[in-house]
C-alpha cells in the first residue's frame, strides 16, 4: 500500500501535532501505511508535551511529492493553511473542527467533522467507535491538545464532549491531576521574551479570505499581557512588513492571558474600522483593542470579522 503523510496545519500548535499522531496511529491498525508529520517545527509548549509523555516530534516537511501523493489531514481543511504541494495531492481523509473554505476533491473521500473545542477530541471518539486501545503516550498527547485548545475548558469552543474525552485521556495517561498539568503546560509555552517580534506574529498565524480580504490571525498567549505591550512597536513593524511582502490587507494579533482568559487585539492594515465594528469595540491609540473574555480565533473572532467584512464588501 502507498504511503500516506497525515498532518495539520502550517505553524502547528499542540493539537495539530497530536491529532497528526493519533490519526496516523488509528489508520495504521485499519492497514494504512502512514507517517505523521509536521508542516514547522513544533511551538516551546508541545514540546513540553512532546518531553513529558517521551514522543519525539514529527519530521518536519514542506511538499509531499515525490515522496507521496496520498495525505491526511488533520486540524484543517482551507488549502491556505496546508502543505505547500496540496493542489497537486490526493486527499484521503480529513479530521477537523473548524469551517469548511476553499476545499474541494476530484474523489470521494473520508471526511469527519465537528463543531468540538478540538480536533483530538474527535480522533478520541474514532478510538472508541473502531475499539482500537489508546496507547498511554498518545492519550496524553490528545489529553494535552484538549488543554490547550480549549484554555483547560475555559473557552467557548468547549463541549461536554471536549469534557468528557479529557477526562478519559486523563486516566488513560496516568495523569492524576489535569489541572494542575495544564497549568504547567499552557505556562510553558509563554516565554514570549526569547522570541523575535517575526516569531512571534508567526508562531501560531493561520490566513483565511474574509470577505474578499487576505487575512492574517495569529495568536500569541502569555501570562501577563505586559509581555507583548512592552514590545508593542516592533511586533507592529514586524506585522506591517509581512502584510506588505504577503498581500495581506489585514493583519491581526490576538493576545492572550491564559489565566485571566482577556484578551488584546493588535491590527495593522484596512479597514480598521470594520474590524472596531465587527467586535463592537474602538482601537486605542496604538492599534490596540482590549477584549475581556475573548480566548478562541475560531468562535470568536472568525465569525464576527467574517460578517462584517462581507457586510462591507
Amino acid at each position: 500500500m502507498t504511503k500516506e503523510l497525515v498532518f495539520g496545519h502550517q505553524n502547528p500548535d499542540t493539537d495539530a501535532i497530536a491529532a497528526a499522531i493519533a490519526l496516523a496511529y488509528l489508520e495504521k491498525q485499519d492497514g494504512y501505511d502512514t507517517e505523521a508529520v509536521a508542516l514547522g517545527p513544533v511551538n516551546p509548549e508541545t514540546q513540553f508535551v512532546l518531553d513529558y509523555f517521551g514522543v519525539k516530534a514529527p519530521r518536519v516537511v514542506d511538499h509531499a511529492k515525490p515522496e507521496t501523493d496520498l495525505v491526511m489531514l488533520v486540524d484543517h481543511n482551507e488549502p491556505q493553511q496546508s502543505i505547500a504541494d496540496i493542489a497537486d495531492l490526493t486527499v484521503t481523509h480529513v479530521v477537523d473542527h473548524h469551517r469548511i473554505n476553499g476545499f474541494d476533491t476530484s474523489k470521494p473521500l473520508y471526511y469527519r467533522a465537528a463543531p468540538y473545542g478540538c480536533c483530538s477530541t474527535i480522533i478520541t471518539q474514532m478510538f472508541s467507535e473502531e475499539g482500537v486501545t489508546i496507547p498511554k503516550e498518545i492519550a496524553g498527547l490528545m489529553m494535552s491538545a484538549i488543554i490547550s485548545d480549549t484554555l483547560l475548558l475555559k473557552s467557548p469552543t468547549t463541549t461536554d464532549v471536549d469534557r468528557d474525552a479529557l477526562q478519559a485521556l486523563a486516566e488513560i495517561a496516568g495523569v492524576d491531576n489535569y489541572e494542575d498539568y495544564g497549568v504547567q503546560m499552557l505556562k510553558a509555552g509563554t516565554n514570549v521574551d526569547a522570541k523575535s517580534a517575526e516569531e512571534l506574529i508567526d508562531s501560531d498565524a493561520k490566513s483565511f479570505t474574509l470577505g474578499g480580504k487576505n487575512v492574517r490571525i495569529d495568536q500569541i498567549n502569555v501570562v501577563d499581557l505586559e509581555d507583548i505591550n512592552k514590545r508593542l512597536a516592533e511586533i507592529k513593524q514586524a506585522m506591517e512588513s509581512e502584510a506588505q511582502n504577503e498581500n495581506y490587507d489585514l493583519f491581526l494579533v490576538l493576545v492572550t492571558n491564559v489565566l485571566t482568559s482577556n484578551s488584546e487585539l493588535i491590527t495593522v492594515g484596512e479597514p480598521k474600522d470594520v474590524v472596531a465594528q465587527a467586535f463592537n469595540n474602538q482601537f486605542d491609540e496604538n492599534d490596540v483593542m482590549n477584549l475581556p473574555g475573548v480566548v478562541s480565533r475560531k468562535k470568536q473572532v472568525v465569525p464576527p470579522l467574517t460578517t462584517q467584512l462581507e457586510a462591507n464588501n
